[in-house]
């Protein structure tokens, strides 16, 4: 038993997308998963969706596992093993709703010992079993699940009311979203997403956005760059002599951005006015206005 100072290396992203049905979730994923590679074929997808994914392959060559039923934990685990056995970076799990409630999820699995509140002793390991796969694997994984639907009827831009689909809880084992590192809720069919869960630091507190490969992009430089302190940043950013410098230093460090925003703006604007001409007199010495 040793104590160590902490360092984020080799980390490996755990990710969930989740929302009703037609809202994007399995494009949403690849888009997201080909930012963080930039190789399709680096890619595979656990497709429990009757080959949902195959719908998107013009995207590019990515893999695909078809997983039938029965949906049971076990069968999960040894998809994601044939998966890493394959040497792909990332694993898109499409997705984890049949684990639990799928012919031959959880919940079969629980009415088949009985049903009763004793008969989930039974049932959790083989649960917790299928999440350690997926926090021990090698590889990053995104998961996709299903939410439950509910509607509404909303003021439309004509003045008309519409149904609009909302979804409402994740269809999977409650808890399920502590396991990840950033939890993406889909909110509507134009495939804009809200945070529900952010450990990355990169999305928080920022408005809905739409997944694209620039979002894996992003994922994959905060995984891939070292630990480095607030004090650390600071400094970095008081030895900037340019704006560009300074642009460079903020994008290589997107975990800093929210926290250190007010010193990269005090920044920038002493360097823009040092470079603004009208700050400097003919002679070239500096006035001081």
């Amino acid at each position: 038993m040793k104590l160590k100072q902490s360092k984020k290396q080799n980390v490996k992203l755990r990710i969930g997308l989740s929302g009703p049905s037609g809202f994007g979730k399995t494009y949403s994923a690849l888009l997201l998963a080909y930012g963080m590679t930039k190789d399709w074929s680096k890619i595979a997808v656990i497709d429990s969706e009757q080959g949902s994914s195959n719908m998107y392959s013009d995207l590019g060559n990515f893999n695909v596992l078809d997983l039938n039923e029965p949906y049971s934990p076990s069968r999960y685990i040894e998809a994601i093993k044939t998966c890493e056995n394959s040497n792909v970076e990332v694993i898109i799990i499409d997705s984890v709703s049949h684990e639990w409630n799928g012919t031959g999820g959880c919940l079969d699995i629980h009415s088949s010992y009985g049903g009763r509140f004793q008969d989930w002793s039974k049932v959790t390991p083989q649960h917790q079993a299928f999440i350690n796969a997926i926090l021990k694997s090698k590889c990053h994984i995104i998961t996709t699940t299903r939410r439950k639907v509910d509607y509404s009827l909303d003021p439309g831009t004509n003045g008309r009311t519409k149904v609009v689909k909302h979804g409402t809880k994740e269809i999977t084992r409650e808890g399920f979203e502590y396991e990840l590192a950033l939890n993406l809720e889909l909110i509507n069919d134009k495939h804009l997403v809200n945070v529900s869960k952010d450990r990355t630091g990169l999305f928080t507190g920022k408005p809905e956005f739409k997944i694209t490969p620039k979002i894996g992009e992003r994922l994959i430089k905060w995984c891939n760059s070292t630990t480095v302190s607030k004090e650390d940043i600071y400094e970095k950013i008081n030895s900037c002599l340019s704006v560009s410098e300074l642009t460079k230093l903020y994008n290589d460090y997107p975990n800093y951005q929210q926290t250190l925003n007010a010193e990269f703006r005090a920044k920038k604007q002493q360097l823009e006015q040092l470079i603004n001409p009208q700050n400097f007199s003919r002679n070239g010495n500096h006035t001081n206005n």
